[in-house]
């Protein structure tokens, strides 16, 4: 699941890679978003934790999971 974050008063977005699912990354956006928790932590995929301040985040891109397909396709 690739992941983009915007952060306010920041030209660059994080851009990461995370094994969590779409379900779980939302409603840990949700939650920081509505103030239950002070920062939004996700975990990449290779263990890395990343905290962002839920008050600096401007959106959470989360993409599509998309099936690569292998061989020749026609």
């Amino acid at each position: 699941m690739q992941i983009k974050i915007g952060i306010q008063n920041s030209n660059r977005e994080l851009e990461f890679e995370s094994v969590e699912t779409a379900e779980t990354i939302n409603d840990l956006v949700e939650k920081a978003i509505a103030g239950s928790s002070n920062t939004l932590t996700l975990k990449d995929d290779k263990g890395n934790l990343v905290k962002v301040p839920a008050s600096a985040l401007a959106y959470v891109e989360i993409a599509a999971e998309q099936v690569r397909q292998v061989g020749f396709v026609s």
